[in-house]
């Protein structure tokens, strides 16, 4: 841009000033031979004239400095744009590789989150059918868990789901309520739990009976009457049937719970499977 500049500017003002150099040696010869011949005013004309024209190429030398000085600034404006415009370019350059830097790294973390969500998918689809298997097995045994037992598991076994595939509880829900079913299943399965139940006795009545519950496998019952029963799970629920020859053994065993006797060993039958 520079060299154009300078070849289509400067020869200008040079064939000016060579024309205007030959315009005063013209007018200045003419002058001369004119006065020579003795024609004042023809003299006095041609001085005039070549005044003039010596007005004209100061003029004309002032025009060009004037170019010429414009010249050159506007040459070091446009260089100096020229320079600001290359910075900004490199600025920009620069930009882009950093953008580009930052795009590629964002698209490294992206597919790393992506592989690490499906892998959290299939860990959860794995985690959900273990749980669905847990709960579906607690309430086979919930079937045969003592009622009182039972009824003091009811608020965790409510939230069981009934349709796993459809539920909103998430599978870290559905594991702390399996496990704190499994631990009050697994206290109770240590202790002896008393409660008055309704059972139907040997002539076919019902009534209401004081029950005990050795653990989860073993219970006994004895009436108001004294009529006694021995109890098991089974496959749809505890299995009772008549005993008269308990009935005193567990009337004791009931009253050393209550603390009405003396703690002493009580022999009972015990079925083991």
């Amino acid at each position: 841009m520079q060299r154009r500049i300078e070849s289509t500017q400067r020869p200008r003002p040079a064939r000016a000033l060579a024309c205007l150099t030959a315009a005063a040696g013209l007018l200045f010869l003419a002058g001369t031979t004119s006065a020579g011949d003795g024609d004042g005013p023809s003299a006095a004309t041609a001085l005039q004239e070549t005044r003039l024209t010596m007005d004209k190429w100061i003029e004309t030398q002032q025009i060009i400095s004037k170019e010429r000085k414009d010249w050159q600034q506007g040459k070091e404006i446009l260089l100096g744009r020229l320079d600001l415009v290359k910075s900004e370019v490199t600025t920009l350059e620069e930009k882009i590789r950093q953008a580009e830097s930052t795009v590629g790294e964002a698209n490294r973390r992206r597919d790393e989150l992506l592989a690490e969500n499906e892998r959290l998918k299939a860990v959860g689809a794995q985690l959900g059918d273990g749980v669905t298997g847990m709960e579906s097995r607690l309430k086979e045994l919930l079937d045969s868990v003592p009622q009182p037992i039972r009824t003091k598991l009811l608020p965790l076994s409510q939230r069981i789901p009934e349709d796993p595939a459809n539920t909103r509880v998430s599978a870290a829900e559905r594991f702390q309520n399996v496990l704190g079913i499994l631990n009050e299943l697994n206290k109770a399965n240590n202790e002896i739990t008393t409660g008055y139940e309704v059972h139907t006795l040997a002539d076919g009545r019902p009534s209401e009976v004081q029950a005990i519950y050795v653990g989860l496998a073993q219970a006994y019952y004895v009436s108001a009457s004294g009529e006694a029963g021995i109890g098991r799970p089974g496959a749809d629920g505890w299995k009772w049937e008549s005993s008269k020859a308990v009935a005193g053994d567990v009337l004791m065993a009931l009253e050393i719970l209550q603390g009405k006797q003396t703690p002493a060993f009580v022999a009972l039958p015990v079925r083991i499977q």
